[in-house]
C-alpha cells in the first residue's frame, strides 16, 4: 500500500479551492440552495451546516492542543499517515466525482435545518459560520508548520477508537470537505435535470 505524505502547503491549496467554491455557491439563487434533489437529500445548506458541526469537534481540540506542542527549530514539510489513519481517511475521500464509501451521519452531526424555513438571514448565518469556522481551519494548518505535531494526539469526531496527529486529523477534515464538495455538485446536477424534465 502506497505511503499517504501529507504537507501543510498541499492542505491549504485544497483548502483554499473549497474555500473559493463555497464563495460561489453563495451566488446562487435562494431556491438553489435550500431545494433538495430529493426527499432524501439534504439541500446545500444543510451540507455546509453538517460541516460546520463536523468541524466543531475539531475546532475545541485544535485550541486545546496547541499550547501543548513544542516549537520546531525549523518549519516541517511532510508527514506520513500512520496505516489505520491513512483507512480512514481513504474511506472519506471521494474517487473523482464518486462517494464511494456509503456512510450514514452520525445523529449528532446532522444538520438541525428545516429547508422550508430558510430565509436570506439564516442562510447568511449559515455561510458566515462556515467561513469562521473553516477560516480558524486554516490558521490551524498555517500555525501546525512551526511545531513538533508528532507529540499530541486528538480523538477523531467519529470517536476514540482513531485518534489523530494533527497533519491526520487536517486530513480527514479535508477529505470529508471534499465529499461534501462532491455532494453539493450532484445536488446542482440532480437540481438541473428536475428543471429541464
Amino acid at each position: 500500500m502506497a505511503s499517504l505524505i501529507l504537507t501543510p502547503e498541499n492542505q491549504i491549496q485544497r483548502l483554499n479551492l473549497i474555500l473559493n467554491k463555497v464563495k460561489n455557491l453563495q451566488e446562487l439563487d435562494q431556491s438553489r440552495l435550500t431545494s433538495p434533489p430529493n426527499a432524501k437529500s439534504w439541500c446545500i445548506v444543510e451540507v455546509l451546516e453538517h460541516l460546520s458541526i463536523a468541524y466543531s469537534h475539531y475546532h475545541k481540540k485544535f485550541n486545546e492542543v496547541f499550547p501543548q506542542l513544542s516549537n520546531l527549530q525549523k518549519e516541517h514539510n511532510a508527514f506520513k499517515a500512520r496505516m489505520w489513519q491513512k483507512l480512514v481517511i481513504e474511506m472519506q475521500r471521494p474517487k473523482g466525482t464518486q462517494r464511494k464509501w456509503k456512510m450514514k451521519t452520525m445523529k449528532r452531526f446532522e444538520p438541525l435545518l428545516d429547508p422550508k424555513t430558510l430565509d436570506k438571514a439564516k442562510i447568511e448565518q449559515v455561510f458566515q459560520r462556515f467561513f469562521e469556522l473553516h477560516g480558524h481551519f486554516k490558521e490551524s494548518i498555517l500555525e501546525s508548520r512551526g511545531k513538533d505535531v508528532a507529540t499530541v494526539k486528538i480523538p477523531s469526531a467519529i470517536g476514540p477508537i482513531v485518534q489523530f496527529y494533527l497533519p491526520e486529523s487536517f486530513e480527514f477534515l479535508l477529505a470529508h470537505m471534499e465529499r461534501h464538495m462532491v455532494q453539493i455538485d450532484t445536488i446542482m446536477e440532480q437540481q438541473k435535470t428536475l428543471v429541464s424534465s
